[in-house]
């Protein structure tokens, strides 16, 4: 019985001990390791909703398969259109976001109210991993750390995510995305994505210029949340295990998939471009005036989207427009053919200089076929010269040849 009795006591001093320890911050206590994951928000029916949407989820709670209400949302694509100078940082390209933590069943309920689907991915993170993400998620939160300069491909909500996982795992994920491609470019994905809105689809075709055409490591693809959900399914650890544990559906997605990649070919748009060629030379005798009414509206969107082409190229920070080659096809100077086009309405003849316009402009459009060849700095813009070649040939042949 003594035996015991000193056992007993020695068990409570050192629990005392400890307990003195503890409080005075001589031993450290270990925080709880949370459980991190990524979900992946589908397409919505807004263009900037278009390419779907991600987050990293922290839930200090959780312990089963699923979220736990305490799980908090780490959501970098906010913004603000109502603060001052928005739409102009927007236009000369320095749009700024913000990194906003708010509960996950919070930031799930538009999705839920709109009918977009999502779904988390739980990472295989180590503990001190685990704890340091989430440590830096929440000082990246604070309000006068939260704001960062947006890109569109380069950095934005999806591009953060894939930033802060690869820190999170001491660089490993970069090196098993950087070396591989599937070919697709900042072009196709975003022609593909914008094709159920016809003019957000024909704005990213036109705009983009050599930029736009390079092809992409699975890296830079991760501009896409659904491809960075892609590729997290195929990384692993640096012990060699899968990063991804598991996986759950939250929502349904009750609005269209994204679309499926298409084939882009040139003769459709070259039999349209002969097409409308062959009705301009026929218009020009039996309807000259209307000819002449089509002719001012081609010139003045010509030359309208020029302008804007060569500003955004000149004034702006977007450097997926600059060097745009389309502003060889739409050129500025059709704007200067609007008199002539004037005059034509009231059958007037053509001048000089209106005929000599008009040649210099057809020029100009031949010799967007030359950079076609081009591998080093490429821009696949074959179908806009199939298309507007023709055109601008046509209304030469027409009047160009005629003497005044």
């Amino acid at each position: 019985m003594g035996a015991i009795r000193n056992l007993f006591t020695c068990v409570l001093l050192f629990a005392g001990i400890a307990g003195n320890a503890v409080a005075q911050g001589s031993i450290s206590v270990e925080p709880a390791t949370p459980r991190i994951g990524v979900v992946t928000m589908g397409p919505g029916e807004i263009f900037w909703e278009r390419f779907g949407h991600d987050a990293i989820v922290v839930d200090h709670a959780g312990g089963g398969s699923g979220a736990s209400d305490e799980a908090m949302s780490y959501n970098f694509g906010f913004f603000d259109m109502g603060e001052p100078g928005f739409m102009e940082r927007f236009v000369r390209g320095r749009m700024e976001y913000m990194l906003v933590a708010l509960p996950l069943a919070q930031d799930m309920q538009y999705y839920r109210d709109v009918g977009r689907g999502a779904r988390i991915q739980w990472l295989a993170l180590e503990p001190t991993q685990a704890r340091q993400l989430a440590a830096d998620l929440a000082e990246n939160a604070k309000p006068e750390n939260a704001r960062y300069r947006y890109d569109y491909y380069t950095d934005n909500c999806a591009t953060r995510v894939r930033d802060a996982l690869d820190r999170a795992l001491d660089g490993r994920l970069q090196p098993q995305l950087v070396g591989r491609s599937s070919g697709d470019t900042y072009r196709s994905e975003s022609v593909r994505l914008a094709s159920p809105d016809l003019w957000m689809w024909l704005g990213f075709d036109i705009a983009l210029g050599p930029y736009g055409d390079r092809p992409l490591s699975r890296w830079e693809q991760a501009f896409l949340p659904r491809a960075l959900a892609t590729d997290l399914r195929q990384a692993t650890t640096a012990d060699g295990r899968p990063l991804v544990i598991s996986e759950q559906e939250l929502l349904p997605q009750q609005q269209a998939a994204e679309p499926e990649p298409r084939p882009r070919t040139i003769m459709p748009w070259l039999l349209v471009g002969l097409a409308l060629a062959f009705a301009i030379t026929a218009l020009a005798r039996r309807a000259p005036r209307s000819l002449a009414a089509f002719a001012s509206l081609f010139w003045l969107l010509c030359g309208c989207l020029g302008l804007v082409l060569a500003l955004s190229w000149a004034f702006t920070d977007h450097r997926a427009l600059w060097a745009n080659r389309n502003l060889i096809l739409l050129n500025p100077l059709c704007l200067l053919l609007l008199p002539g086009g004037f005059a034509l309405l009231r059958s007037r003849a053509p001048t000089q200089r209106f005929r000599l316009l008009l040649k210099i402009i057809v020029v100009i459009a031949a010799l967007a076929c030359l950079p076609l060849w081009l591998q080093a700095l490429p821009q696949r813009n074959g179908p806009w010269i199939a298309l507007l070649l023709p055109i601008h040939a046509a209304f030469a042949w027409t009047w160009a040849r005629r003497k005044a």
